[in-house]
């Protein structure tokens, strides 16, 4: 019998998945309307893009987390346009299907409508994603309806919003109580802007339902239960790369961090022995 050719409404066998279509923004719009889930996770530069790609996630994101999480800073804050650049750039070279998200970093995309698209074009031009991710709730409806008609796919971040972590006072749950109908209402005017997704970062599970029954366009969330579309993590944070105290909202799938310090706990032993490079190794 002939098949159906793959497609990304028709997809390929799991050992074929770097076969599969790339992955657009309406793919995602259909995972909503089917009752479908999709994964985000981040991604940083070319192998950890290329592995997350063939295991068959669906969108990845160069996040200003690379702020803390590759440069070395306490936040995300000081991260910049010119740092995030290259990182997308090997991202985006590096995936086959995955849907590359960009962060637009603190400073980049706040003056003004004008400063936002500016930005995000440097993203989509220099960066080649495929769609920006910023940060901010209803305030900022008329910066992405100037992105989106500039061409400029938008996802928007409403909850917890680590690059305003000073006015918020610091990292803490976004939409309990009251201000539930807050994040409603924003989620309602980002999607009206023309925001293809929104993205929920700890906020209690009922307020995020609450969000994703309101609208019509997919939800990822990040520390906001099951009811979103999508979930989203930290690559690090994920495989157990990173260190310390994890968030409530994340859980480990490996052990990265013992893994590789035995490899080099044990690679460093052999080169103080002698043992390495041997006659295997050596020419």
């Amino acid at each position: 019998m002939k098949q159906d050719p793959v497609t990304a409404e028709n997809p390929a066998p799991e050992k074929n998945r770097s076969a599969r279509a790339r992955v657009r923004t309406h793919h995602l719009q259909q995972a909503k309307d089917r009752g479908e889930r999709f994964s985000m996770l981040t991604a940083y530069e070319q192998y950890a893009a290329e592995i997350f790609d063939e295991a068959g996630i669906e969108a990845l994101l160069v996040g200003d987390s690379a702020s803390n999480n590759v440069f070395g800073n306490e936040t995300s804050l000081p991260v910049t346009v010119d740092e995030l650049l290259p990182l997308c750039r090997s991202v985006a070279r590096s995936v086959k299907r995955a849907l590359v998200v960009a962060d637009l970093p603190f400073g980049s995309y706040e003056v003004s409508p004008q400063q936002a698209v500016a930005t995000g074009v440097r993203f989509l031009k220099e960066g080649l994603a495929h769609a920006v991710k910023i940060e901010g709730g209803s305030f900022y409806a008329e910066t992405i309806r100037a992105m989106v008609e500039a061409g400029i796919p938008v996802v928007a971040h409403i909850g917890f919003t680590p690059q305003s972590e000073h006015s918020l006072g610091g990292y803490r749950v976004q939409g309990r109580g009251d201000a539930a109908q807050r994040l409603i209402d924003d989620a309602v005017a980002l999607t009206e802007a023309g925001a293809f997704c929104i993205l929920m970062e700890m906020v209690p599970a009922a307020t995020a339902a609450l969000v994703d029954a309101a609208i019509p366009v997919p939800t990822i969330g990040i520390g906001a239960g099951n009811a979103t579309t999508g979930q989203v993590l930290v690559w690090q944070d994920m495989a157990g790369l990173r260190g310390g105290k994890m968030a409530k909202f994340v859980k480990q799938y490996a052990n990265l961090r013992n893994v590789i310090a035995e490899a080099a706990r044990t690679y460093a032993d052999e080169v103080r022995s002698g043992q390495f490079p041997g006659p295997d190794h050596s020419y």
